[in-house]
């Protein structure tokens, strides 16, 4: 039973290794820790009888909404270079797919930007956000619980950039927010939620 566990685990071991960077050699407390405690947690409450059919995160994509700076050439750079700070990579500019007259927004004019983080920067941003963002919000008592889609993935957003530690308060011209999804391969919310729980999501109580 033992070297069942073992090779179990070493398996596991062997497919986050390829969302690693060759080469990178560091050891990602969030890798360590699904490899350890979160998969085999994991397969026991569900009764997976393959360990590819335990859920693992896919990728988490951020998200900002820039439509009342998109005539401001300058304030739309800065919070580009505000999301690159607190991703760690480039973002990408999305465009409007339609002209809104009522917005005064036309079709392929600047309205946001996003940036979709896997491996290594995947890992490195939801272990800095589980433990250094969050728990600096005000009166914070957890992320919700229902924000599921039922296919694997979870969005929550965030009301200021200010919480990231990256960001310098003196620097900042307008406070503004994001969304935050985090895909993972869980078949179903409760999978989904039993995997950021145990990975250490902190979901609120209520």
């Amino acid at each position: 039973m033992a070297d069942k566990k073992k090779e179990a685990k070493n398996q596991v071991a062997k497919g986050l290794a390829t969302e690693v960077k060759a080469g990178d050699n560091r050891e990602y407390r969030l890798v360590t820790r699904y490899k350890e405690v979160v998969a085999p947690e994991l397969q026991k409450k569900f009764g997976y009888k393959n360990i590819h059919q335990i859920p693992r995160l896919e990728k988490v994509v951020l998200n900002m909404g820039l439509g009342d700076v998109k005539d401001n050439a300058k304030a739309f750079q800065q919070a580009v270079e505000e999301l690159t700070q607190i991703a760690g990579q480039k973002p990408i500019i999305t465009r409007a797919r339609k002209s809104v007259a009522n917005f005064k927004v036309r079709e392929g004019m600047n309205v946001g930007c996003k940036v979709t983080l896997r491996g290594p920067r995947m890992y490195d941003f939801l272990d800095k956000l589980m433990n250094v963002v969050l728990p600096r919000v005000r009166d914070f008592k957890g992320v919700p619980t229902k924000s599921f889609d039922g296919r694997g993935s979870y969005a929550m957003g965030v009301k200021e950039q200010l919480i990231f530690p990256e960001i310098t308060y003196e620097q900042v011209e307008k406070v503004r927010g994001m969304d935050i999804c985090i895909v993972t391969t869980a078949k179903t919310d409760e999978e989904a939620k039993e995997l950021l729980a145990l990975m250490g999501m902190p979901f609120s109580r209520n």
